[in-house]
């Protein structure tokens, strides 16, 4: 099925949202719970994307069960509009310029036209992909449309050459187009596996084809906050000023 021709504005600087327009008829759909706001005459339709095994399979990689279809079935042009769930940026792909495939991370996919399929793809190497952290399971977005995706931070893209290769840590992998070879490796070394403080794995990446990047995983921002939570907690069990402000004394 041919994917919807949308419209759309990318709205914010550090804390991004996309405004799509839709057409009579057209429609778009999106992660659930990434709607900010709808104009009249748009109806939302609640679903597994593909029956009762896609839903399983996302709710197994950590994704919502369910996706939202978000359709203008008024007579007029109307906006539906999505932000972002994290400071980064919002990211559009036009699948036709990437032969109709792209692999992104699970965490990074947004929302697309209507018609293009969003499923769930597991690493070539399942036991690497296992204690690989983000880098076990991809979305696949497949169609002729637009499809958005978020990144944290800035965004670095790449143009590999043929056989050109890239480790990267696998949370900071935003997406990649399917000519570009995947796979999840030891990072090697006693020393740099336990103190090396990037994880035991390294995404590879081998050309050719075009890679995104982003600077500030959600992982790493998740990272820093629940240290520094664990921090508060022992200044309050020390004592001092942030103990006193809590007691209320």
């Amino acid at each position: 099925m041919a994917s919807d021709v949308i419209d759309y504005r990318i709205l914010g600087d550090d804390f991004q949202a996309v405004e799509i327009e839709l057409d009579p008829g057209e429609g778009v759909r999106a992660e659930v719970g990434a709607m900010l706001f709808m104009e009249d005459d748009i109806q939302m339709d609640t679903s597994t994307g593909g029956g009762l095994f896609s839903g399983f399979k996302r709710m197994v990689s950590g994704e919502s069960f369910f996706i939202t279809t978000f359709l203008n079935q008024g007579r007029f042009k109307r906006k539906v509009l999505f932000s972002a769930p994290y400071p980064g940026r919002i990211m559009p792909i036009n699948l036709t310029t990437f032969g109709g495939e792209f692999f992104c991370q699970k965490d990074a996919y947004l929302c697309s036209a209507k018609g293009i399929d969003v499923t769930i793809a597991f690493t070539k190497k399942f036991g690497a992909g296992l204690f690989g952290g983000e880098g076990f399971i991809l979305q696949k977005l497949t169609g002729d449309g637009l499809a958005f995706i978020h990144a944290g931070g800035t965004i670095i893209k790449r143009d590999l050459a043929p056989m050109e290769r890239l480790r990267v840590d696998t949370g900071c992998l935003v997406g990649f187009e399917k000519s570009v070879d995947y796979d999840i490796q030891f990072v090697g070394g006693f020393k740099n596996a336990l103190f090396g403080g990037e994880g035991l794995f390294l995404t590879t990446l081998t050309g050719p084809g075009t890679v995104y990047l982003q600077s500030l995983p959600f992982s790493r921002i998740s990272d820093r906050i629940l240290r520094a939570a664990g921090s508060n907690k022992g200044e309050v069990k020390r004592g001092g000023l942030l103990s006193t402000i809590l007691s209320g004394d």
